[in-house]
This record gives structure tokens, sequence and C-alpha cells, in this order.
């Protein structure tokens, strides 16, 4: 019935715990002032949330509309402010520095690889559709050994909008040439996965996980036709499915 599959990464292919706790914004501080960019981490914590909240309102924000702001820019935007040079290399390392601070744990999900693998094997085209920070995901996907497992990674920060905006799933189809009707998106969360893919003429398949928002309904897996869904998170179980 499908052709293509269309994955959501964390909390449906990536069990993933952060904490942006005081700490983190103070470990990134000191990376500033390092270079002579001085803040107390709640200073930056306050200033990056002021700089990041005056992109998105320049970039739009409404109920289709839904920007995504690469995160290292917003961090080389305040080396700039005060001065520093080669505040876009900065940008990206203090990025990165304040992600690895913040992880208290990342891993697959057990059987994930096996399943995209077996997927593959069945014939089915793989797509990777994630709202996340590509100054992050590249290297959290090579880590995990996922980099290779798809036919191509679609990641929110690079298209300037993220999940339910329809213009996300549109830049899968539309650049990829994929028919909505051959296509079935996998994701753990109803409002951004699911109801996103759902308006883009997708099939769906929605799976209820330890990172599913925690106001979302559980899963009803009674339920057939172009909108299932799956409670847990047992790939070795739910590629049976396929």
């Amino acid at each position: 019935m499908y052709t293509d599959l269309i994955f959501d990464l964390y909390g449906t292919l990536v069990d993933i715990h952060t904490d942006e706790n005081a700490l983190v914004w103070e470990k990134t501080a000191l990376y500033f002032g390092f270079y002579g960019a001085h803040f107390t981490g709640e200073e930056l914590r306050t200033a990056f949330a002021a700089a990041m909240a005056r992109r998105e309102a320049q970039a739009g924000q409404s109920y289709e509309c839904f920007p995504d702001i690469p995160f290292e820019q917003v961090m080389a935007q305040l080396f700039r402010e005060q001065g520093v040079a080669d505040a876009d290399a900065l940008g990206v390392n203090a990025a990165q520095l304040f992600r690895i601070a913040s992880i208290e744990y990342i891993r697959l999900y057990p059987g994930v690889k096996e399943a995209l693998a077996t997927l593959r094997g069945k014939g089915y085209r793989l797509w990777l559709l994630s709202n996340a920070q590509r100054v992050f995901t590249a290297y959290e996907l090579r880590h995990l050994g996922l980099g290779g497992e798809f036919d191509g990674i679609y990641i929110s920060s690079d298209y300037g909008c993220r999940k339910p905006d329809v213009r996300f799933f549109r830049a899968l189809l539309e650049e990829r040439r994929l028919a909505p009707e051959a296509c079935l998106m996998i994701g753990n969360d109803r409002e951004t996965d699911i109801a996103g893919a759902q308006a883009a003429g997708l099939a769906t398949l929605y799976m209820h996980t330890n990172l599913t928002p925690s106001h979302q309904a559980i899963a009803n897996p009674r339920k057939r036709g172009r909108h299932r869904e799956f409670e847990g998170y047992d790939w070795k179980k739910l590629v049976k499915k396929f």
C-alpha cells in the first residue's frame, strides 16, 4: 500500500533526555567568557531567549506558520553583539557545547536498526523528517549509527519551519517527488507529527512512547485504515505489522 515511510526522530526512533538547567547555562556562559563575551548563566539564558523571540517574530508565527531558527545563529549573534571575532564558528561550538552539557542520555529504542533494515529489505524507501537543529542532530545521528539509514534526512532548522507546518512536509514531498497517498508518517506526537502529516495528505502511524507529551491520549491499537496507532516503542513487535 505504501512505498515510502517517513520517520520522526526523537521519541520515535531515539530515546533522549535533556535538562537545560542553570548549570548548563553557566557552563556555556563560561565558554562565552573565554572569548571575551561576558555573561552570567542567567544573563545568557535571558539574552538568548530575547534574541530567539525577535527572530521568530520576524519569521512570523501563526496557526499555520511554525518557524524554526538555527540555534547556532542566535549564539553567534550574541558573540557578535559583544564585538567578538569569528562569531559564526564560536556560535557553532557554543551550541554544541550547550547540547552536550544538557544531555543526560541518548540512545536508540530497542530494535530500531534491525527494524529499519527489515523495512528496507521489504522494499520501502525510508525518510527522516525531524523537528531538530542540524548543529546537534547531524552529529547525534552519526553517534547513534543512523546517518546512513535513510534515503534522505530532513531537519527543520534547514527549512526555517517545523512540524506541524505543512511546508516542512511539502519540502520532502516536492523535492523527492513523492505521492502523498503512497507515504506513511510515523511519529510520537499527535500535535506535530500526526496532525501535520494528515494536513499534508499523508497516512499516519501514531506511536505513544515515553517521550510523547503527557497530555496526549494513549494509542488505540485497534484503529485501522490510513491512521493507525501503536502503544509503546517495541520496534521488534511493530515492524511485524508492515
